[in-house]
């Protein structure tokens, strides 16, 4: 035995070179392309196209960020525009304005996306998908509560959104009776029996979507509920 307290042993240094060939055979060294970053890898597998998520009632960008962080998680690049006021206090038409021109200064130039629209934004997305060209860049859209034929609640507030999302409102029939433009669009209207601030709930069911029901128990929780967020995710990728 030397100073350093190792000991030569012809047999085990012969024992040591039979297990690092078999250890060669039986886990083989990574191969060049193993070597990519995970992200890449991912990217060259499944590209994703950009979403935009877009806010209801009453509400900013704030609303969306727990979906937005989740779809993030999942991959996406996600967007959050802040359209204001949110109150009602101008038309759908005008939001949908004001998205047209966040989607123009934040994507590139005829870059293709996604668009998911929360109750109002829904309708939102709508006129700015049938009415200012914005079908030819969607490939999918996805709205949660959207009050598609309307709400009874909105004969409370007498500004001129709400006055748009009356049920028969000049804005609604135009909507509906343009709703063929959507046919180009893989449409997802996720809903839930129990709203209580889309009336009637079922307003939220319309043709030419793939209308799906979640049981949620109120109508905020529609962008925080785990079911609707993994429904979304689902969607965007049909």
């Amino acid at each position: 035995m030397h100073a350093t307290g190792q000991v030569h042993n012809p047999r085990m240094k012969w024992h040591v070179f039979l297990l690092t060939i078999y250890a060669s055979l039986v886990f083989p060294m990574p191969t060049t392309a193993s070597t990519q970053p995970m992200e890449q890898q991912t990217l060259s597998q499944s590209p994703r196209h950009p979403v935009v998520l877009v806010h209801g009632f009453k509400d900013t960008s704030r609303k969306m960020q727990f979906m937005a962080s989740y779809l993030r998680k999942q991959g996406w690049t996600v967007y959050t525009p802040t359209l204001s006021p949110s109150w009602g206090q101008i038309g759908l038409d005008e939001l949908a304005g004001q998205l047209s021109t966040f989607i123009d200064t934040t994507l590139k130039p005829g870059e293709k996306f996604d668009l998911v629209g929360f109750s109002m934004g829904g309708l939102v997305c709508r006129y700015y998908l049938q009415k200012l060209d914005g079908a030819k860049r969607v490939d999918h859209f996805v709205t949660l509560g959207a009050p598609h034929r309307g709400s009874l609640w909105a004969w409370v507030v007498p500004n001129p959104g709400c006055r748009q999302m009356r049920p028969g409102s000049v804005f609604m029939n135009d909507l509906n009776g343009n709703i063929d433009t959507l046919g180009v669009i893989k449409f997802t209207s996720i809903w839930t029996p129990f709203d209580l601030i889309i009336l009637p709930a079922a307003s939220s069911e319309i043709p030419r979507a793939r209308n799906e029901r979640m049981n949620v128990i109120i109508h905020p929780l529609l962008v925080f509920d785990r079911r609707c967020l993994s429904a979304v995710a689902d969607a965007l990728k049909g």
